[in-house]
Formats: C-alpha cells, structure tokens, sequence
C-alpha cells in the first residue's frame, strides 16, 4: 500500500486546495466586499496553507479574479432571429450578469488588478474579446444572411457596442440595466445602417 493511501489525512490534491480557495474567496467578496479578501482570511475560511495560495495566486487580487471569473454564469446566445434580435439577447445578458454584486466585484477587482498579471489577461480574453467575437460572429452571420451590408469598420462597431458595457463595469458612473443594453444595440444597429424597431 502507497504512503499517500496510508495517509489519507495529508495535504488535500492541490486541484482541491485550489478549489477551496477559490470557493472561500467567492463566500468572503460576497458576503464581506472585496476590501476584506485577503490571503490570510480565505486561508482561515478554507484551511488551505497560505504556501498553496501563493503556489496558484500571487497575490489576493489576482485570486479575486480567479474566483469571480470561474463563478460568472455563461451567456447563452440566441440562434435565430434578426441581427437586432441576436445581438440584443447577447448584451442584454451580458449586462445582467455585471449588474450582479459579484459582477461589480469584478469591477473592483479588476480595478485593483495589474493590467499586464495573467489573471487581467485572461478576464480580457475569456469575457471581454469572446464576447466581443461573438458579436463579430453575428454581425457576418447578417451579412451572409443579406440582413445588412457589410461595414466598413466592424472593429470600430465591435468596440463601440462592447467598451461601453466595461467602461461603466469599471467607472460605476451609471447603471449597467436593460434600458442602457437595449441603448447600445440601437446605436451599433445604426452604425450598421439599420434602425430597430
């Protein structure tokens, strides 16, 4: 018989340490706010040593992320319908989802984060350009379909229908809600050289 199996009260498998550090530091922002996660409390909360935190995290900002990004409900695409119809689905569920507290914690976190860290990098690359290219993806669907023409600059559409949405995630000057979602379609439907209904 191995020695792990001899011992089975050893330190957990570090995808389970992992786990439970991310499942502390999701209980701490939600019921106590980002200002209180530190490594010390989620290593209380979860009893995971601090060496195991720091092994996958390098600091408690970078493990807020992780913790909200691996807790942020999918968004579920709409697969028929018009471009206004499509797209309005999309950003309306985006906007939902930050409108959540855990979505105004990712601001804060993300506020609080270095640009350049991996987990910056990666909420940038799993949220904001997936989202993004789905939006690209339903922009040459219409195209395809003959519902619009293509545009000159989907870059600029792409960006000026999605930057909003982070740009308030981030400033919290006004409400991310249905009103500003279905705001931002109307705007890239017009960019797009068609008006919504």
């Amino acid at each position: 018989m191995s020695q792990e199996k001899q011992n089975p009260r050893g330190r957990p498998p570090s995808k389970a340490a992992r786990a439970k550090a991310l499942a502390a530091a999701v209980d701490i922002l939600m019921q106590e706010g980002f200002g209180r996660l530190t490594i010390d409390a989620v290593a209380l909360r979860s009893g995971v040593g601090k060496p195991t935190i720091y092994r996958n995290w390098a600091n408690a900002s970078e493990l807020a992320m992780a913790a909200l990004m691996e807790s942020q409900p999918k968004v579920s695409l709409q697969t028929a319908g018009s471009l206004s119809d499509r797209l309005e689905h999309q950003i309306m569920a985006i906007v939902a989802a930050f409108a959540t507290t855990r979505g105004r914690q990712i601001g804060l976190a993300l506020a609080a984060a270095d640009r350049d860290s991996e987990m910056t990098r990666a909420f940038r690359n799993r949220v904001i350009l997936s989202g993004r290219e789905v939006g690209r993806g339903l922009i040459a669907e219409a195209v395809r379909e003959g519902q619009i023409a293509a545009p000159e600059s989907t870059e600029v559409i792409l960006d000026m229908i999605y930057a909003p949405i982070f740009y308030r995630l981030l400033v919290g000057h006004l409400p991310l809600d249905q009103p500003f979602a279905r705001a931002l379609v109307d705007k890239g439907m017009q960019l797009l050289g068609q008006a919504t209904s």
